[in-house]
This record gives structure tokens, sequence and C-alpha cells, in this order.
């Protein structure tokens, strides 16, 4: 029963070969013509040349054609990728900051839970090299030595680590991914006499500086105007005196204990009232200002986002106050978005640091929408689909009708017409036998492999489907088709997960991706599978067709 059934081209394959083909084998203009006309390409014949000359590297190919085994292997490689731009960043750069989606991270320094677990530099790194683009760090004084700063979750038993090494891995690791500005938000927790002065020193000219005193700015700058550089956001200093700014420092500090104390869900009010007690000189050092927001002050939040203003800022708030606030400030907030910087986070009680689903905040326009990165499950991976788009440098530009002042979009809508739909065939899955053992899955048999096939996007455009299983097979044939109708394809994410089937109903997990719908070419494609935690696998590969057919 463990014999391994080596993979074969599907039907569909074999027909495509004889069609391009002439008495089984195929030219190089042939290749050029199935990869202009079916698959939707844009090559030349040297260009198509250059990919039958790499087909070499198979063994299996003809001195002046290819056979179907070489035309099936290039189908079935990485050469013939899902998205469109894998690494090209395509999208226009030079709008303002708050035209586009930001890789952000939450409390990027801890390495577990939110409660107990180690700060370290690493997580920041981590994040970093897959692209994130906002980290945030929560600063505090030192409890033994007054002079030094240490970056934890204020309020736990999370151990700390010190600011000047959490900056140097940033000016370190920045730029290495992508070089698109980063954003590094301070919760700052520290009395006017001990700032975050290391700042301009471990930066240097990589620090965007802040605007004098009294300006702020009318518009963001673009992403390409900020390229290679760091940004800070935090909360500006007040402009009153030093005693005074103390004594609201130390207000603010007494109110986030008494609210640890009555409930676990602290973060919710700490990360609003962030450090106001600056000292003067460090205001020249924030690019981007944040705006507090009193817990609860639903009347404050209504003349915030309605508020006609010339300049810009950053305004936070959790996930849950999110949640409630699109149900009576829709439209607002999707307006307040397109000058100023919505960041969400999650609530309190995500102390195993899981996440929440992030188009809430996406389909109204929040451009900051904070994850924790060290967890994994479906929304993360949700994440990280959304980001794969634009060449995964860290920016995604917001679809035009979230942009638009005259008519603020409503997600909830249900009105909408259709724009296009999104047709698969899902042919099968290779590669887990070179990525698990034997008895990985089943000790007695081979597995049973299925596929769930999901739009996550607007409601309305919301669908699940999947495929049956298939017993006993390493290499699972389902030549399957499904169809998904959008309303807005600019906010879908297509979301792929492979189980292997178990009578008992914990099926085990076999692989999953996330792909943005809009960026995915048609024609039949190569689709890598990633672990739970988003970390690529070798070999496990689907074979899929797409379509995108325009009303």
């Amino acid at each position: 029963m463990f014999k391994l059934r080596m993979a074969e081209p599907p039907p569909d394959i074999v027909n495509l070969f004889n069609e391009y083909s002439d008495k089984g084998v195929m030219t190089v203009e042939k290749l050029h013509q199935f990869l202009n006309d079916y698959q939707g390409e844009h090559h030349t014949i040297e260009s198509a040349q250059d990919i039958f000359n790499s087909i070499k590297h198979h063994h299996v190919f003809l001195r002046r054609s290819l056979n179907l085994d070489a035309f099936f292997q290039y189908l079935s490689g990485d050469q013939n990728p899902a998205l469109a731009h894998p690494r090209v960043v395509h999208q226009n750069m030079n709008e303002p900051l708050a035209h586009y989606f930001l890789y952000t991270g939450h409390n990027s320094y801890l390495t577990g839970n939110q409660l107990s677990s180690k700060s370290s530099i690493k997580p920041i790194i981590k994040a970093l090299l897959s692209g994130v683009r906002v980290i945030e760090l929560d600063l505090w004084p030192s409890k033994n030595n007054k002079n030094d700063i240490q970056v934890f979750h204020g309020g736990t038993m999370t151990s700390p680590v010190k600011l000047n090494k959490c900056l140097e891995a940033i000016r370190d690791n920045a730029f290495v991914a992508s070089k698109y500005p980063v954003i590094i938000t301070f919760e700052d927790h520290l009395t006017s006499d001990l700032q975050a002065n290391m700042v301009s020193d471990i930066f240097g000219a990589m620090l965007y500086p802040g605007l004098e005193s009294g300006v702020e700015f009318v518009a963001f700058p673009s992403p390409e105007q900020l390229k290679g550089k760091i940004l800070i956001s935090t909360k500006p200093p007040k402009n009153s005196l030093d005693s005074i700014i103390q004594q609201e420092h130390n207000d603010i500090n007494q109110q986030e204990h008494n609210d640890e104390l009555e409930d676990i869900a602290i973060k919710d009010n700490e990360e609003e009232c962030e450090e106001e007690a600056a000292a003067p000189e460090y205001l020249h050092l924030i690019a981007i200002h944040a705006i507090k927001l009193k817990h609860g002050d639903d009347d404050g939040l209504k003349k915030l986002l309605n508020e006609h203003t010339q300049r810009v800022a950053r305004l936070s708030m959790s996930e849950e106050k999110l949640k409630n606030a699109v149900k009576t400030h829709a439209s607002d907030i999707v307006k307040f978005t397109q000058r100023n910087l919505l960041r969400v986070y999650p609530k309190g009680t995500r102390v195993f640091s899981s996440n929440y689903d992030p188009l809430i905040g996406w389909t109204h326009g929040a451009q900051m929408v904070a994850f924790n990165m060290q967890g994994y499950g479906k929304y993360l991976w949700i994440m990280q689909g959304m980001f794969r788009a634009n060449g995964g440098c860290g920016y995604v530009r917001k679809p035009d009708f979230l942009l638009l002042s005259d008519e603020p979009f409503d997600p909830s809508s249900i009105g909408r017409p259709l724009k296009i739909i999104l047709k698969i065939k899902l042919y099968m899955g290779y590669g887990w036998h070179l990525q698990f053992r034997r008895t990985s899955f089943d000790p007695f048999s081979p597995p049973d492999f299925f596929t769930k096939v999901a739009i996550c996007g607007v409601p309305a455009d919301i669908k699940k489907c999947k495929t049956r299983p298939i017993e006993d097979q390493w290499v699972p044939m389902w030549n399957q088709e499904f169809e998904f109708p959008l309303t807005a394809p600019e906010l879908a994410l297509l979301r792929i997960e492979v189980r292997e089937h178990d009578l008992d109903g914990r099926h085990a997990f076999g692989g999953q991706t996330c792909l943005p719908v809009l960026e995915l070419q048609s024609g039949i494609r190569a689709v890598p599978l990633y672990g739970k935690k988003g970390e690529k696998y070798d070999h496990i590969k689907l074979l899929m067709r797409f379509q995108l057919l325009p009303i």
C-alpha cells in the first residue's frame, strides 16, 4: 500500500500538449505560442527560448524539442508561478503613505505569548526579513539602571530586552527584504528626563526627521520618497511645563495600573494612552504623530473622524473598538483613512498571541492592521497572503474605491454589481513524500488528502468549497472545478488549505497558501504550499488552472 505512484500529467495537460505539439514533440515556436495564447503571458521568441533551454535541467528533453514529460515538469515547477509579479514592485509608489496597506507587527519583540514569553531581537529580525514594515516597541525605564531603557510588555511577566539592541537590529535588517520605509511605533512609558535619545545616534541619516514644532504634515510623503528611511511614530510631547507633563504621565500610568488589576485585557487602554511626557527635544524625532483617543469616548471618536483639519496623523484602536465603531461610523472611518493612518491592534485577551480577521480593518481602509507575527493560524495566513502582492515589498496600494472621498465605500453592502468571476480547476498535488515521513499522516496506509478552497474578502464575496478526499495516495488527483463570483476582487484573497482526512474529524495539516486574486496569472500554474507558521515547503505544490473572467 505504501508503494509510491509517480505524478502523471492530468488529461488536460495531455490534451494541451497534443494541441501545441506535432508527433509527440513541442518546438520552441510552439512553446512560445502556448505561453502567449493559453497562459496569457507576453513572451518574445527569445524569452521562450530561455525557458526552453532551462528545461534541460529536468534531464527529460530532446535536443530541439520538448516531450510530454518535459512539458509537464515545466508546468509543475518553480518557473511557472501562480503570481504574475512574485518579486517585482509594480504598483504606483508615489502616492501619500495613507494610500497603502502596510505590513504591520504588534509587540514585535515577543517570542511567544503576551504574558510570560521572552523579549528578544530575533522576532524583530524575522519580521523584517519577511517584509514587515511596521515594528512596535514598548519603552520602559530599567528597574536596575535609571539611565537604561528596556523593551517589554508592561504589566506582565515578559522578560526585557535593551532598546539599543532592538534599534540596532532594525537598522541592520530594515532594508534587506524591501527598500521601502520602516515605521517604528513607540509605546512610550519613559519619564521626561529619560527619552530615547539613542535613536538618532543609531539610525543617523536613515532616520526621517519630524517637522519643526507647531508644524505638521498636511499629507504624508510617498513610499517612494521615503525609500531607505526609518520613521518614528508616537504621541508627541505637549507644550507645557515639564512638571505638569510628568504629573499627567503619572496619572496615565496609575490609571493603566488600575485597569490591569480590574481586567487582564489591559492592552486596549494601554495602547491608546501612549506616552505624552516626552522631552521637548524629542519632538524632532517623531515623523508621524499619534492621536490619543480616550477609552470608550464614542463622541470623541465621531468628532475626530469628522474633524476638518489640514494636519494628518495616526490613530490607534483595538479590534473590538473598530468592530463597534464600524456599526455606526463605517463611512466616516473610510473617509478618515483617505488622508490619515489608522492602526488596529489585537484585543488584550489574546494572551496566546492569536490574531483576528484582518479584513475588518482593510475593508474600512485601515493601513496598519497590527498582527502577532509569532503566532500562526488562518488569519496570519491571510495577512501573509495580502503582502505577497506588489512584489512582497510590504506596501500594497489600497483600491481606488477606498480613496474616493465623494462616495465612501461600504463593505457590508450587498447590492454591488459583480466585477469578475474567478474560475479554478484543482488538478493534483505532489511533493508530500519528499517533505514528510511515510508514516507522518497514517501509520498503516498512504494519506487521504482533500483541499479546502475559499475566498476571503468583503462579506458578499466570501465563499468556501472543498474537494473530495482521495484515498491512499501521496499524489492525489482531484480534477475538480470551483467558481467564485466577486464584487470587490481588489480585496479578495484565495485561501487554500490541504488536510489529510481522518474519520475522527481531526484532519491533519498538509499545507496552505493564500494568494491575492488580482495578482493571479491565468492558465495552468504551480502553487507552492507553506507550513503552519508560513515557512515555504521545499517540495509540496498544487497544479491548478486559473481564469479571471470579467463580467
